[in-house]
């Protein structure tokens, strides 16, 4: 372990955010890293715990606890508090194939579940976990190391976010070469289109995508599989196909008005910021007219999730006049409930960057909770200018049982709305993809695969990430990447040391 006493002598101390009003008035990371000395001391409140379920990643009452990814967390924070910084990047890379990412945009289930948390602050993992990685840059361990030996098997992978990279990086690392395909003009997926700047740098991205090549990797942007791309010519021209295209259905709010303008989904608003922010570089092939701008506008976002509050961050940062979150669920407690023990992932109130800023520029939170949109109010030239909202209660559907939000009639009210944001999530992967392979689509229209298993009712078709699993994290995508790898390579090698 670090040190025995380290945790009862040591304080948690994590990287420094930038005050709201200084970081709104950019789009860059704004937490500053603690210098190595300091990072290591870091280290030393680990507990190196009998049971330690900060890498467990088991289901607890339908959450996770700790890291889907098993990640070796106890080792290489011992590691770090040693000073032995390559070998703690040996370790963490066991495991991860992007501590750069989830160091970054990982809401921490490794933390969560820290028995060090049980009674006080948890060890801070992820920036731990975000130090080994930048040092292992900045010192040269992160280069690329290129297979030695090929083994004459190709595989393509449709789609660049966190499932398809990391399926990607590990059946290259196994000698097959591997051709990632991706729609947009960059690569990353969501992480490059659908997390904003100022959490995840687009840099950072491109300095992995470009190991990758290094080490082998060939990446096709701008090349829409199923469309531009046919699914045939892919099963031909390759050994094996993985479809890594994510969950990109937006779940819509049917309500009276939905056609006015100035209502968009929630993605769509987040990519073309970023785009916007990246048209510097011709590549991004950003057009003007694809802006979508909240400056001077009074936004409602209508989902309270991660999602929601990028876009409360990106709207402050535009300059918006006012932004209102609307949230169906009651507001989470405080503090753990007595039903919600640890190490169960903690069902409390997170105040996020987002609606920090807001509070800060507007005076509030603006989440509102318990609370959606009945109808969409417009002009007559059906500009959207506002929304008619409704509370809601927890009630329990007679038919099923199952605990359901209701309307409570008499609670409509009007807010002035110049944009609406819907952030409600996402239903599962695109029909004209699945319809080109002819996979069949399960109950929730994900990818279906065999229990257990990453093949497809297709031959040679196999299916990660989101688009198998259903909207979720990063570092779950991550897992089914190098999941669905090891079933490829043993499919193709009749073994798999992955």
């Amino acid at each position: 372990m670090g040190k025995p006493t380290g945790f009862m002598e040591y304080d948690r101390e994590d990287a420094r955010a930038a005050a709201p009003r200084e970081r709104i008035a950019h789009y860059h990371e704004f937490h500053t890293p603690l210098p190595r000395e300091r990072q290591q001391v870091q280290g030393a409140r680990c507990m190196n715990c009998g049971v330690p379920f900060c890498q467990a990643g088991v289901e607890i009452m339908g959450m996770t606890s700790g890291c889907p990814l098993n990640n070796l967390v106890p080792e290489w924070n011992d590691l770090v508090y040693h000073g032995n910084w390559e070998q703690a990047y040996a370790r963490l890379k066991k495991t991860n194939n992007f501590p750069e990412f989830t160091g970054r945009v990982c809401p921490s289930l490794c933390e969560a579940a820290c028995t060090c948390g049980h009674w006080e602050d948890p060890v801070t993992c992820k920036a731990n976990e975000l130090g080994i990685i930048e040092n292992a840059y900045e010192q040269g361990y992160a280069a690329a190391v290129p297979p030695r030996v090929r083994t004459g098997k190709k595989i393509a992978v449709v789609g660049s976010g966190p499932a398809g990279l990391a399926a990607a990086d590990q059946l290259n690392k196994r000698g097959h070469s591997v051709t990632v395909f991706e729609r947009d003009d960059r690569i990353g997926g969501l992480l490059m289109y659908g997390i904003p700047n100022m959490k995840l740098e687009k840099w950072v991205i491109d300095r992995k995508a470009d190991v990758m090549r290094e080490e082998g990797v060939v990446f096709q942007t701008g090349v829409n599989v199923g469309k531009d791309k046919k699914a045939a010519a892919l099963l031909k021209e390759y050994d094996c196909v993985i479809l890594a295209c994510g969950a990109k259905q937006p779940r819509d709010i049917k309500a009276p008005g939905r056609e006015a303008k100035g209502i968009c989904f929630a993605v769509d608003y987040l990519k073309a910021a970023t785009r916007h922010l990246l048209s510097a570089d011709k590549k991004s092939g950003t057009k003007e007219e694809d802006f979508i701008s909240a400056k001077k506008k009074k936004v409602v976002i209508i989902g309270g999730g991660d999602t929601g509050n990028d876009c409360v961050g990106t709207a402050i940062r535009q300059g918006c006049a006012a932004v209102v979150q609307l949230e169906m669920m009651p507001k989470p407690p405080d503090a753990r409930a007595k039903d919600n023990p640890w190490p169960e992932w903690p069902k409390v109130l997170k105040t996020d960057y987002g609606q920090e800023e807001a509070i800060a520029v507007f005076g509030r939170d603006p989440r509102v909770y318990q609370t959606t949109v009945k109808e969409f109010l417009k002009d007559k030239n059906d500009r959207l200018t506002g929304v008619v909202t409704v509370k809601l209660e927890q009630k329990k559907d007679e038919k099923t049982g199952r605990t359901v939000m209701a309307e409570i009639a008499g609670s409509e009210e009007r807010l002035d709305a110049d944009l609406v944001l819907i952030a409600a999530g996402f239903l599962g992967t695109e029909k004209y993809v699945a319809d080109a392979f002819g996979v069949k689509p399960d109950a929730r229209t994900n990818i279906e695969t065999a229990e257990g298993s990453y093949a497809t009712n297709v031959k040679n078709v196999f299916a990660a990430g989101d688009a198998r699993r259903g909207q979720s994290l990063v570092v779950w995508a991550i897992r089914e990447g190098r999941e669905v790898a090891r079933e490829v390579d043993a499919s193709l090698t009749g073994y798999s040391y992955l």
